[in-house]
Formats: structure tokens, C-alpha cells, sequence
């Protein structure tokens, strides 16, 4: 990766991209350290590591580099465009206005969904500010001013700093080195590296961390982001022959080529979905207020608690099933079969058609099937290590690893791949 980025700065087109991407992030980082009016930060960051680092909003306080749990004006980060675009993706399934526009709208298509998308957006993030104020609203002495007024300074401000953050991602991706989105997801998780490590060492020197246990959490890692980049480029690489023919004088087809199907196709998405759904009950147990006693303070203790079994198998079970379901809309094993058909491709072995879509299932379903106990095995690994040394927050460290590895390689294919359009070799040195 450094070599990449080593190997590109030579060049000025990529240089002026590299630097411009720096500048982005830059701003963003800024935006996520600028509080937001009538907050007391102090307050809520103690209720925030109190209650509600062990639920999804844990998750997102990581995504957005600890500006969720400081109310700054980039709280809500870019939240609310990936909610939004997977919302859309989705729909683009069942309605079939969005359908045409996503397959035969072209470069109009394209900019309409990308225009609904802003929108949506736009929507989500005034729904969240609203929340956010109401948590904040519900704890006393959060707030140093109450009242409509008050609440709607706070409520666009963390609308109008998700919108600008969608905005900078934008900027990226049209004027820096790509992956806007993922480049600010990438540099809201890096950012919490240092107060971690500050963590381990004052939890070292104190005594209260063990020194054999931070080593397991470091050897942890560092086997974690291994199997992460060894799955990430693996795939399963299904052979395509493609029969001979005449067009006018010349021979076209003949060739052998690979369908390649990735065996983690779904990123961490699943991971994200699960984690939301299974957090859910003790976010709003959080938001709530319930006390400890009781039937509901029993069931948050032993049943929505990320160290209780019940929350590890429903986790277990909802990752594989939300694998399932990503395959399912990114695959259509009928499509590929017909397309491979009308171009003169077939599976050696396999006969055009429904066999061929039949074996391309079954490849698919046992794919996936390793691709979600591997991303079940990522994500519980943390959650079983923050039950050991009774650190919650280490729940969303496998998630956390993901991403930042998921996005590394990511930006490292997108620079090789600009190097070459290049026609620059150095990188292959």
C-alpha cells in the first residue's frame, strides 16, 4: 500500500488528488472536533461511555471518530447518505421505476438516483438530529438551554453537518482519488488509534490492564486484519469458454476467461444490519431510561446485553441471513446464465441455460455461506474478547477492522488502476 501511494505521488495528476483528498479530510476532522450550541459536552460523553457505548450507537460514535458522543456539528457523520443508499439500492428491486432507471436510465438514470439519494438523505438526517436532541433532551443537565428555538439550532446543525459531510465524500470522489464515502469512514475510525493506544498504556501503567492481555489484544488484531485481507481478495474463479464464431471476415470468441465471485461479495453490510437490529432493544432501553430492576432492567442485563449468549446467537443468525439476502440482490444466477448464453459463453461441463443458473446457485449458496461465518467469526471474536476483559467497546472493533482494511485495499486497486491508465509500471516494481 505505501509503496502504492509512494509510486503515485511521482506522478502530478495523481499528486494533485492525493493532496486534495488530504484537504477533504481534513476539513472533516475539523467539522467533527466543533461542538454544536447549548451542549454540555462534558456530561454527555460520561453518559455516552455510561450507557450506550455497548449499543449501535456505539458503532456510529467509531464510524464518525468520537464526534457522535461529543455532539459536534459532524455528529451524525455519513450516516445518514449510506442509510440512504442502501435504502434506495433496495428499492430499486421493488419498484420498478427505480429498476429501470438503475439498469436502463444510462447517465440520466444515474444522476436522478443519485439526486433521490441526496434527498433521502436529507430526510434521514433531519429524522436522527431529532432523535439525538430527544436523547439529549430526556437526560437533564445535558442541555444548558431548552425550548423550541434552541432545539431547532441543534437539530439543523446536525442536519446541516451530515449533508456537508455528503457533500465532501461528493468532492472526492470527482476531484480526489475516489471512494469519498469510504475515505471518511476510513479517517473517522483512524482517528480514535491514538486515544486507544493512549488507553492501553494508562490502562498498562495503572495496573488494570494485564500485560498478557493487552498482548492478546494486539495478537487479536493483527490475526484479525490477516484473515480480513486474505478473505477480501479472495474469490472463486468459475471457468467460461466462449464457442468460436464469424462475423463478416473475421473470427471472434474462442477464448477462455473466469466469472470471478468474491467469496465475501457483501462487505460488512451484513455486520452493520445485525448489529442494528440485535442493539436495538438496549438502545432504546438507553433512550428510555429504564431502571435496573425489574423485568425490563433483567432482560437488558442478560438478554440485550452484548456478553449474554442469547445476544451472540441472535447476532450469529442474523449475519448469515442478511449474507444471504445481499447475495441474493447483488446475484442473479438466471441473468448470468442468460448472458453468458446470448454471447456464445457456456460452463465446460455445463449445458447453456438452467443448468448452467442451477450450478451457478449452488456455487453461490456455498460461497456465501463461508463468506457470513467468516463475517460472523470477525465480528463475534471482539465481542467474545470484550467479555473477557469486560471492555464493551471492543463489541464493534471487529466491524471497525473491516472497514479500515476493506478500504485500504480498496484505495490501493484505485490508485494502481489510475497508475495504469497512465501507462506508468513503476508500481509493478
Amino acid at each position: 500500500m505505501f509503496a502504492t501511494i509512494r509510486n503515485a505521488w511521482k506522478i502530478a495528476d495523481l499528486r494533485k488528488k492525493i493532496i486534495f483528498t488530504f484537504f477533504i479530510l481534513l476539513i472533516f476532522r475539523l467539522g467533527a472536533a466543533i461542538p454544536v450550541p447549548y451542549v454540555n459536552v462534558d456530561m454527555l460523553t460520561q453518559y455516552f461511555n455510561a450507557e450506550l457505548s455497548g449499543t449501535i450507537l456505539g458503532l456510529y460514535n467509531a464510524m464518525s471518530g468520537s464526534a457522535f458522543s461529543q455532539a459536534t456539528t459532524f455528529a451524525l457523520g455519513i450516516q445518514p447518505y449510506i442509510n440512504a443508499s442502501i435504502i434506495i439500492q433496495l428499492l430499486c428491486i421493488a419498484i420498478p421505476y427505480l429498476e429501470r432507471l438503475s439498469k436502463d436510465g444510462g447517465e440520466e438514470g444515474k444522476k436522478k438516483l443519485e439526486r433521490i439519494t441526496r434527498y433521502t438523505t436529507l430526510g434521514l438526517a433531519l429524522l436522527m438530529g431529532w432523535a439525538y436532541y430527544m436523547m439529549l433532551k430526556n437526560n437533564s443537565g445535558i442541555l444548558t438551554e431548552t425550548g423550541f428555538l434552541y432545539g431547532l439550532v441543534i437539530v439543523m446543525t446536525f442536519t446541516g453537518g451530515a449533508c456537508l459531510v455528503m457533500w465532501l465524500g461528493e468532492q472526492i470522489d470527482q476531484f480526489g482519488i475516489g471512494n469519498g464515502i469510504s475515505m471518511i469512514l476510513f479517517a473517522g475510525i483512524i482517528s480514535r488509534i491514538p486515544s486507544q493506544v493512549g488507553a492501553l498504556i494508562t490502562g498498562l501503567s495503572t495496573g488494570t490492564l494485564k500485560w498478557y492481555i493487552a498482548l492478546l489484544l494486539l495478537v487479536g488484531v493483527a490475526v484479525l486484519v490477516v484473515v480480513i485481507v486474505f478473505i477480501t481478495n479472495s474469490e472463486r474463479r468459475i471457468p467460461v469458454q466462449y464457442a468460436k464464431r464469424m462475423v463478416g471476415r473475421k473470427m471472434y470468441g474462442g477464448q477462455s476467461t473466469f466469472l470471478p465471485i468474491k467469496v465475501n461479495m457483501s462487505g460488512v453490510l451484513p455486520v452493520i444490519f445485525a448489529q442494528s437490529i440485535v442493539s436495538l432493544p438496549a438502545t432504546i432501553v438507553a433512550f428510555v431510561g429504564i431502571s435496573d430492576t425489574g423485568f425490563w432492567g433483567w432482560m437488558n442485563k442478560y438478554v440485550f446485553s452484548n456478553e449474554s449468549v442469547v445476544y451472540c446467537v441472535i447476532y450469529f443468525l442474523l449475519i448469515i441471513a442478511f449474507s444471504y439476502f445481499y447475495a441474493a440482490v447483488q446475484f442473479n444466477p438466471i441473468e448470468i446464465a442468460n448472458n453468458m448464453k446470448k454471447n456464445g459463453g457456456f460452463i465446460p461441463g455445463f449445458r447453456p441455460g438452467k443448468p448452467t443458473s442451477d450450478f451457478i446457485a449452488k456455487v453461490i449458496g456455498k460461497i456465501t455461506l463461508f463468506g457470513a461465518i467468516y463475517l460472523a467469526f470477525v465480528a463475534l471474536v471482539p465481542v467474545a474478547l470484550g467479555a473477557i476483559v469486560n471492555n464493551n467497546q471492543l463489541a464493534i472493533g471487529g466491524t471497525s477492522v473491516i472497514i479500515v482494511v476493506g478500504v485500504a485495499l480498496e484505495t490501493t486497486k484505485a490508485l494502481e488502476a489510475q497508475m495504469l491508465m497512465r501507462h506508468y509500471k513503476g508500481f509493478l516494481e
